[in-house]
Parts: structure tokens; C-alpha cells; sequence
């Protein structure tokens, strides 16, 4: 059953940016933007079961001004089994697109019930599906690139406790964070930096932490529509008696048309609490 539902939704993606990419054009700047990306990351996250994750998440953002930018991600989650929490949080990887965080529900919890996740023992086994966490994130750029200066580009995000955490989809809580993004273009290539802090909400169910998160790496730009990028994403220790978090990711973005961009990756895990591989599709169109 779970299988056809990751199948299905994999299709639908692929479906969708073929129809919204029938042209092929530059870029140019749009005041709104709306997006929808599929997410799939595979693990076992310090447990001897292997949880598959899917996030569909639906984005819409507007830019009053060159410099603002606010954006609003509705995700819908599922994953195989109840052996881990996830929680769906931009924080400080905003540039780079979502962060899964999955904390193994015999390691990061201490509850009445010897530090289980939410999910009851009688139900840990089953796949669970529903709303994610609701995302609100607003950007600024406060210093704008120069010839001898980096753009610098502070933000802030909230995440609402919409996803349900008897399922094991979330944590229950309010979540708080701010990030700082420094880039700068040498020629052809686009070299970053991004880090942030998250204030995660207080549960008896799960020894949360706050944590620093990290994006670094670098682009470049092949084409005036295509741009291959490597980095590294990953952020201090979410819960106490889980590991940090370290992937490698490798993002391609494409921009199919004036109004319609595709981007795509694949990421490979490096510490326990990370999934050990994982890929995403995103297509967004411009207006």
C-alpha cells in the first residue's frame, strides 16, 4: 500500500513538470510564485527498521519588493511506519528547500512510556499519511551584492503544529527559528553560505533541543537555464540522545520557461539521525 502511494505521487510529479515546462525561456522577476515538490528520504535513524518518508509540500510565496520575500509551505506527509518522529521545518536550509528531521522514537523521547513516540506500540508499524507542518518564512536582503560585497540576506521563519502528532507526523509544537544567507557570484559560479538557529517548542514526549543548522556549498552556472549544485546540509544535535545531522546533496535547477522552474536532487546521509538517501522534485511557476 505504501509502495503504490509513493509510485503514484512520483508520477504525478514527473506529469506535472512535463506540463508546466512546455517552453524554454529566461528567467525574470515575478512578485508571486506558487510550487509543488515531492520529497522522498529513506532510513533507519538508530532503530533496526527502515522508515520511508514522502513530503508533498505546496508553497506559495510573494515578494512585495526586490528585496522581501515571504513564503507560506503546506506539506502533506507520509511515512511507512511509526518508529520515528518527524518534524518539517525550513529553519536555516530555506535556500536549499525543507528539512526532514526524523528522531528514532526509542532514543529521542523521555515519556511516561519509556521514551516512545507518540504512536502507540500497537500502532508503530503501521504507515501513517496526513497534513505536515505548516511553514511561514519571511527573507530580506539587507545588503544587496556588490562588485567587493556578498548579498546578505537575513530571515526568520515560524512552523505551525498542524501535523498530527499521535501519527508520529510532528512534534505537537510551535517551532521558532532565524537564519542568515551570504552569497557572492565569481564569474560562472555561485559559491554560498547559510546558518541559522531553531527554537524548538517544549513536549513530555520528546527531549527536543534547540539546534544550529547549516547549508554550504557552491553552483554553477552552465547554462543561462541550467545550474548544477553541491553542498552540505546539516545542523547540531535536534533531541537529546540523537545524533547531528550531515547530508550531501547535489541540486540541479532548471528553468524551463519565463514563468516555470524545475528543481531536482539527490542527497546521500552521513550521521545516524540523517536518512541514508534521499531525492526530491520541485516545479514552480512565476507570475
Amino acid at each position: 500500500m505504501g509502495k503504490a502511494i509513493i509510485q503514484k505521487i512520483v508520477s504525478m510529479s514527473f506529469v506535472l513538470a512535463a506540463f508546466l515546462a512546455p517552453a524554454v525561456g529566461q528567467a525574470e522577476e515575478y512578485p508571486y510564485s506558487v510550487g509543488l515538490g515531492f520529497e522522498f528520504g529513506s532510513g533507519k535513524y538508530g532503530t533496526n527498521t527502515r522508515t520511508d518518508t514522502v513530503l508533498v509540500p505546496f508553497t506559495v510565496a510573494y515578494s512585495p519588493t526586490n528585496r522581501l520575500g515571504i513564503s507560506l509551505e503546506i506539506p502533506f506527509a507520509y511515512q511507512s511506519n511509526g518508529n520515528v518522529v518527524s518534524s518539517v521545518a525550513m529553519g536555516a536550509g530555506g535556500m536549499q528547500g525543507s528539512r526532514a528531521t526524523m528522531l528514532a522514537a526509542g532514543r529521542a523521547g523521555s515519556s511516561m512510556n519509556g521514551g516512545l513516540s507518540p504512536s502507540t506500540s500497537s500502532n508503530r508499524n503501521s504507515s501513517e499519511s496526513g497534513l505536515g507542518d505548516i511553514n511561514l518564512k519571511v527573507a530580506y536582503i539587507l545588503i544587496p551584492e556588490k562588485d567587493s560585497m556578498p548579498q546578505i540576506r537575513p530571515s526568520a521563519f515560524v512552523k505551525f503544529p498542524t501535523a498530527d502528532k499521535n501519527k508520529s507526523l510532528g512534534t505537537g509544537e510551535f517551532d521558532e527559528g532565524f537564519a542568515m544567507e551570504v552569497s557572492k557570484w565569481f564569474g560562472k559560479w555561485n559559491p554560498f553560505a547559510e546558518m541559522g538557529y531553531t527554537v524548538q517548542g517544549r513536549t513530555q514526549l520528546l527531549a527536543l533541543r534547540n539546534y544550529l543548522a547549516y547549508d554550504v556549498g557552491t553552483g554553477y552556472q552552465v547554462s543561462d537555464r541550467f545550474r548544477p549544485i553541491v553542498f552540505l546540509k546539516g545542523s547540531s544535535p535536534p533531541a537529546d540522545g540523537s545524533s547531528s545531522l550531515l547530508e550531501v546533496r547535489l541540486k540541479l535547477k532548471y528553468q524551463a520557461s519565463t514563468h516555470t522552474g524545475i528543481d531536482g536532487y539527490l542527497s546521500k546521509g552521513v550521521t545516524t539521525n540523517s536518512p541514508d538517501y534521499g531525492t526530491g522534485l520541485s516545479v514552480y511557476y512565476d507570475f
